[in-house]
Order: C-alpha cells, then structure tokens, then sequence
C-alpha cells in the first residue's frame, strides 16, 4: 500500500510531535518552516498531566527532566526585593511545574527524534492550497509546487496557513494583556527562584532563571487592544521603556539589557477560537488551532495532546473525514474546559494598586501555606495534583508499525 503523504506546517511543538507519531503509523511526512532553521527562543514551558503521558509513549521524559531549567519555585517580591509569598516548585498549579524546559530545548529534542524520518522544509512556506481529485497541490514560497495526501497547519497564533484553509472563520480573541519576553544577562540578585514583582497600574515583571547561565526576563501589563503587536521591534521597545520607566525594583537593569537585545519576543496574549478544525483534505492543531493562552499554563500540553490525538485518529479511520470528525470529537470538550479561564483573570494577577497587589500577595501566602494544602488534599482524597488531567487518553499503541 503506498504511504500517504502528509504535509505539516510548522517546526515548533505540535508540528514535530504529529510527524513523530504519524511516523510510527507508517506515514510519509514533510514539516515546511518559514524560518531558517529552528526557533529555539521562548520562556520556560511545561508538560502535564496526560501529555506527560505522551512524552513518555515517545520516549522523551528523561531527556525533557534532563533539560529542566533548575527552577525551585517563584518568589513574590516588594520593590526592595524581600519576599511576599513564595510558591515552591510542584506544589500549585500557579508556580513551577514538575517538568519545567525552554521552550527552545524542547524543539531541539522533538527534532532531534524527528529529523532522520521526517523531510524539513526550511526557510519556505505555503502560499497556496488547492484540492484536485484525492490530493491537495501546494504551491511554496520559493516557486515549487507538490502534492500531497493531506496537509495539516500546526503553527502559530497568527497563522497564515490557517489563513489558506479557513479564511477569517477562526477569531483570535485578546484577554487583554501585552506581554513581551526575552533574555538578558544573569545578575548577583538572580537565583534558582523565580522572582515575580507587581508594580502599581497593573504591571507586572518576571525574572526566571534558565539552564544557560542568563535569566528569562518578562513585562506584562493589562491594556485593550490597541495593535501594539504590529510594531516593529524598537517601537516595541519604546514603548516598554515608557510603560516601565517608573516601575522601581530593578527595572533599570532589565530595560538597559532591551537596547542590542535581538531576543524579543512581543505579543497581545489571545485565544484561537475556530468553530471546526478541518476543511476537505486540510486541518490543524497546536495553537494555530486552539490556543488557549499562556494564563492557562496548558499551552505546550494541548499541542503536544492534540497532535498525538489527530494522528492516532488519521491511523485508526482510513477516510480523512472521519478521521478528522473523531479528533474533533475527542478532544474539543477538553480544549473547551482549558480554555475557559477562571473569572478575573489576568486582572487579579495585574492589581493597579499598592493596596491590591498586598492582597494578592496575602492570597499567595495563604495558598502556599501547608495547613491549606494539607486540608485540599483531605477534601480532594488525593495529594497535590499538578493538573487538570480529566482527558481520557486514547490508547493507539496496536497502530504502530515498527
């Protein structure tokens, strides 16, 4: 039987972890990728629940503790540094996760598992989709054109692939908040906590240590939309040097690491939210397809899920349709409940005013304290649950051809 040929738009998380397990079911599988070679920029990610689960199916759980970035937990600090509250690490679903990486280490391992069975396309990209009989043709960037069986957008929040697929259908929808990530140099004050310090009219900053010898840093602050995210690099700067200026703490060393720095990353933190995820012989997954933001701390989890999931269920039924129908069925209840975020978030971490941001602190305090999280666990009937890992997982194993 000839190999059904699929192309996947995206190196990052969901696009190699689909190639992986489409792989094993005996596909023929391509990754296109814009960029040049990988990105392997990006914060502290994490895997939880049943998609720890999937790391361990793929083999990859002792390379991703191995790649652990070191982080004890995170700090709440005044201006003059000394600790609020403090979350040590696994112990709420607010702090530090058992499997902490950057998001860069764990590219470089799904590539690594991928690269001698899976064709990438780097520095290309799709720039049209078109069905004919029982294949799609694609035309790339640099002028090829190819067919394949099925082609599948597992990129990011701003897709253009989707874009090819499904038009204006998908909406992302802003939370309200603007955030901006990058790297900057590690200091004498900086150590294996994560410090988070609120600054009055709802700001925030983030300092996180990593395994490369530097430090994660973060701006975060609630705003409408207002396009921001369109600027170009050094408005961008600008702009956070004036939002932050006065923040106190040790914002000066922070902004001061912004002016040659090429690691930025800015962004209005949004949902994806698509009335279907499939159309013909194309579909997606990852954050392309239902990003729930990073304020749900599932991000990462929901692709790698879901991309195990649309290739187990593309094994399982040999029409594409159906196949399509059943991944669709498993898992947007789930991504449905993930996406729901609790009420008053972001503002309830973004407080605008000192006597706010103690509160918060207070509540931190009082949830990290261990008479609360003894008592959880006897109302619970278990000990500290890291997730919400209500999704049953499907089990695919009797696919695998090798």
């Amino acid at each position: 039987m000839t190999q059904k040929k699929v192309l996947i738009s995206g190196a990052s998380i969901a696009g190699p972890t689909l190639a992986f397990w489409l792989n094993r079911y005996g596909f023929k599988t391509t990754i296109v990728e814009r960029a040049e070679s990988l990105r392997l920029g990006g914060q502290n990610v994490d895997i939880k629940g049943a998609a720890q689960k999937v790391a361990q199916l793929m083999g990859i759980e002792d390379e991703i503790r191995a790649a652990d970035t070191g982080e004890l937990g995170v700090q709440f600090v005044n201006e003059a540094n000394v600790i609020q509250a403090a979350l040590p690490k696994g112990e709420s679903n607010l702090g530090t996760s058992e499997l902490e990486i950057l998001r860069g280490d764990l590219v470089k391992i799904l590539y690594n598992h991928t690269k001698d069975d899976v064709e990438y396309l780097f520095g290309n990209q799709i720039i049209q989709l078109d069905e004919i009989e029982e294949s799609v043709k694609v035309t790339f960037q640099n002028g090829e054109i190819r067919v394949f069986d099925l082609v599948i957008c597992a990129d990011g929040i701003r897709s253009r692939t989707r874009g090819l697929i499904f038009g204006e259908e998908p909406v992302v929808r802003p939370v309200g908040l603007y955030v901006s990530y990058f790297t900057i140099p590690r200091a004498a004050s900086d150590s294996r906590w994560a410090r988070w310090y609120n600054a009055s009219n709802a700001r925030v900053i983030v300092m996180r240590p990593d395994n490369e010898g530097t430090t994660r840093a973060s701006f975060s602050f609630l705003s409408e939309p207002m396009g921001y995210e369109k600027l170009s690099t050094m408005e961008q700067i600008s702009l956070l040097k004036q939002k932050f200026s006065d923040a106190g703490w040790e914002v000066k060393r922070v902004l001061s690491a912004l002016e040659n720095n090429t690691d930025i990353y800015f962004d209005a933190i949004s949902q994806v939210i698509a009335p279907r995820w499939s159309k013909g012989r194309c579909a997606m997954t990852g954050d392309a397809a239902f990003c729930p933001s990073p304020l749900t701390g599932m991000g990462v989890s929901l692709s790698v899920l879901g991309a195990y999931i649309l290739a187990g269920e593309l094994s399982t039924h040999t029409d594409h349709q159906q196949a399509f129908a059943a991944y669709e069925k498993v898992f947007r209840p789930y991504v449905t409940k993930i996406q729901k975020l609790p009420p008053g978030v972001p503002k309830l971490a973004h407080p605008k005013t000192k006597m706010g941001i103690f509160l918060l602190n207070t509540i931190i305090k009082i949830i990290s304290s261990k008479a609360v999280q003894k008592l959880g666990s006897l109302f619970s009937g278990k000990e500290k649950s890291s997730t919400d890992d209500t999704i049953e997982l499907p089990d695919y194993s009797k696919l695998v051809s090798v």
